[in-house]
């Protein structure tokens, strides 16, 4: 237990609220497997990640209907680049909201990448939530084409491609680096030492990581479409099944993992604590 103490501006101390971060998660933990709330938490990122696919898929080939030239439709109408940022930010804002509680609301296999490699979830948790999010989403992809089947092959599926006039590396960059400000700003939202010290700012933590996405679609979308989210572009890819996107698939798993894993060793290993200290901890930690 730790105790944060601040100085006032008439030079009085306060003590903030006591904070103590949870110990590390042991690499395996087989007995998780044997707790109901276990699988409890896999099923809700499932049906969140099934829930979140199918509305932003729904949005994203929505507008695309609604601005089709071909059938003389106004260029500018629809909801607009804008309005598909809102979706996807919006829809992650309801569903961590909603979720937190039961799996933490992970929704994408880079968010739960970076927090098993910050010791925050189990291997086994972190490879069960992985699958059952990949599953969500092709789920959630299917249920859009059973019910918009004309729609969705003709306006592409909701797959992320690669944009003409990007190189992959480009792209890789874009996604290694949207997906750094979201992790960044998962592992800031739900840092305990954080809402300790700030307790008199209530902030509730799906609200930012919402705005997160939201900012890196509008400013992705152009690029790569914006996946910052493995199981997104998976369950796409499967549904959709079409050369181009499974081309250009490696992206959308490579960068947002290389962009979690950086933002997991930042705010962990050096705003958090020194290199030194974070190693010693994961080596007393490593046989649990």
């Amino acid at each position: 237990m730790a105790k944060d103490i601040e100085v006032g501006g008439d030079g009085s101390e306060f003590h903030a609220k006591d904070y103590h971060d949870p110990p590390p998660s042991p690499l395996i933990d087989a007995e998780e497997l044997t707790k109901w709330s276990f699988y409890r938490a896999i099923i809700a990122e499932f049906i969140a990640t099934l829930l979140f696919l199918y509305i932003t898929v729904l949005t994203v080939i929505g507008y695309k209907s609604q601005t089709d030239p071909a059938k003389n439709a106004d260029a500018c109408g629809g909801v607009g680049i804008l309005g598909i940022a809102w979706a996807f930010g919006g829809m992650i804002f309801i569903l961590v909201y909603c979720t937190a509680g039961i799996s933490g609301g992970h929704i994408n296999p880079a968010v739960t990448f970076g927090l098993f490699l910050a010791r925050k979830v189990s291997l086994v948790r972190a490879v069960l939530y992985m699958a059952a999010q990949c599953l969500g989403a092709i789920c959630g992809c299917g249920l859009v084409k059973a019910f918009q089947k004309a729609y969705y092959n003709r306006y592409g599926g909701g797959a992320n491609e690669l944009a003409d006039g990007y190189s992959k590396g480009t792209g890789l960059g874009a996604e290694i680096i949207g997906t750094f400000v979201l992790v960044y700003t998962v592992f800031s939202a739900t840092d305990p030492k954080r809402n300790a010290r700030d307790s008199h700012v209530p902030v509730l933590a799906p609200l930012p990581i919402g705005f997160a996405v939201f900012m890196v679609h509008l400013a992705t979308i152009p690029v790569t479409g914006t996946g910052i989210n493995p199981a997104r572009s998976f369950g796409a890819a499967v549904i959709y099944n079409q050369d181009k996107a499974w081309d250009d698939q490696w992206i959308f798993w490579v960068g947002p993992l290389i962009g979690a894993a950086i933002a997991a060793f930042y705010h962990q290993y050096i705003l958090r604590a020194s290199a030194a200290k974070a190693l010693g901890s994961f080596r007393s930690n490593s046989n649990i």
